[in-house]
């Protein structure tokens, strides 16, 4: 039986949620470090920037042709399981990888199937974690669990590049080796977790897969608030996708050198850090609303200041400034998400707002070059700038975004009566 939520005490006392912080920091870094050695191995291979960009790409194209699935797997199978599947699963396919290079049998085949493997595990496992989360911390901490998430996150984004060059310069195995371990230590910490990781099912016949995704899709299409607001972040990950580029476009015809790039993008990851730090006390004390129209309009407006950055510096400034409120907003939408959605659903709701945002961003990310050779650089910030502000307008007059909650107050909605099963009850927690 699951253990009551841990109520007005501090989070840090929950010791399984300091189980899944720890196990996900240490997996992140891992992550990190093979994300930075990846294509690195892959140019050393085939000498191909080519076979490079498909690669490390079949991780997004993996999450795009999973996420739905792997959303209803998450609410069909036993979560805290299927994580820890997950990362052994991982573990030993980064593994796979340790071992080849150490034999000098590595070959590009091999890490196809690893990258596209590893994504679909690395999806089946965020969906589960999503998912898991308010069983884990109880409603009362869940926008400071997904702060202090964010906040280590971003402090590893901050600092994650120069630790995976210098784990590359020891040895071209060692970002492999480091990230094989730390998705075991990562299975190991959710192993030791007590909490159940989902409520009671009822037994009975299951519906097909397809109709548990449809049913998943269905709710959030009758949630108005998550709708809509589903539909904006993934039309703001366009500009998020192109936007990129556009940056490192920028950067170069400004004089910018590689590393002086590679700090831009730090500033944003410092940017970012900062507004995770105030995040639960802004999403405990501001409507979702507010929120989420303040953080459009802030974008909106500081997005066209790239184009009249004069240097490097103030580019970074820039990234700093705008990437300020989108973790704030994060953790707002994710709170009320998780607030309101039926667990047995929670699994398919996410995937559906990842998917859309996920896609959107391919998207932005595939028609970057051709805008820029097109209209040019400051021309795409602007046409950029001018479809945030679209979006901006859009959510200032939609009255349900408007009167929507505080994020930490919202109630759950109910889930459909056809969805609930028969009439025993189970436990799948683990």
């Amino acid at each position: 039986m699951a253990e009551p939520g841990p109520g007005a005490s501090s989070l840090w006392r929950n010791r399984d949620f300091r189980l899944l912080l720890s196990g996900q920091v240490i997996s992140f870094v891992g992550d990190q470090a093979q994300f930075f050695a990846l294509p690195l191995i892959v140019l050393a291979i085939s000498g191909s920037a080519t076979q490079a960009g498909l690669v490390t790409g079949l991780g997004t194209v993996s999450f795009l042709l999973f996420g739905l699935i792997a959303g209803a797997l998450a609410d069909r199978w036993n979560r805290k399981a299927t994580m820890i599947w997950c990362e052994a699963g991982r573990a030993l396919l980064v593994g796979s990888v340790v071992v080849a290079l150490a034999t000098n049998s590595l070959t590009l085949p091999h890490l196809y199937g690893v990258a596209a493997l590893n994504g679909m595990l690395s999806t089946l496992f965020l969906s589960a974690n999503s998912a898991a989360l308010p069983n884990v911390v109880g409603r009362e901490q869940l926008s400071a669990a997904l702060g202090y998430s964010e906040t280590v996150h971003n402090t590893i984004r901050v600092f994650g590049a120069v630790a995976a060059g210098a784990l590359y310069s020891l040895s071209r195995v060692v970002p492999f080796a480091v990230n094989a371990v730390s998705f075991a230590v990562s299975a190991l910490s959710l192993r030791l977790i007590r909490r159940d990781f989902q409520e009671a099912r009822r037994t009975g016949p299951r519906p097909r897969l397809t109709a548990e995704i449809r049913e998943g899709l269905s709710w959030v299409w009758h949630q108005p608030v998550i709708r809509f607001l589903t539909l904006v972040s993934a039309a703001d990950s366009v500009r998020y996708g192109a936007g990129y580029l556009v940056i490192v476009v920028l950067a170069q015809e400004a004089g910018a050198s590689t590393v002086e790039i590679g700090v831009i993008f730090s500033g944003a990851a410092v940017g970012a850090l900062l507004g995770a730090l105030v995040s639960d006390r802004v999403v405990k004390r501001y409507p979702l609303g507010r929120i989420a129209v303040t953080m459009l309009w802030l974008e909106a407006l500081g997005f066209p200041l790239y184009a009249i950055a004069p240097d490097p510096t103030t580019l970074g400034l820039v990234a700093a400034l705008e990437s300020l409120v989108a973790p704030v907003y994060m953790v707002a939408i994710s709170t009320y998400r998780l607030a309101i959605t039926p667990d047995a659903l929670r699994g398919r709701v996410s995937s559906t707002e990842s998917t859309l945002t996920m896609s959107a961003l391919a998207v932005g990310s595939a028609l970057s070059g051709t805008l820029i050779t097109a209209l040019g650089t400051e021309r795409v910030v602007l046409l950029l700038s001018l479809w945030m502000i679209c979006l901006a307008v859009l959510t200032s007059t939609r009255r349900a975004v408007r009167t929507a909650p505080i994020a930490a107050l919202a109630k759950p909605a109910p889930r459909p009566a056809s969805g609930t099963g028969d009439e025993s009850v189970v436990r799948t927690g683990g």
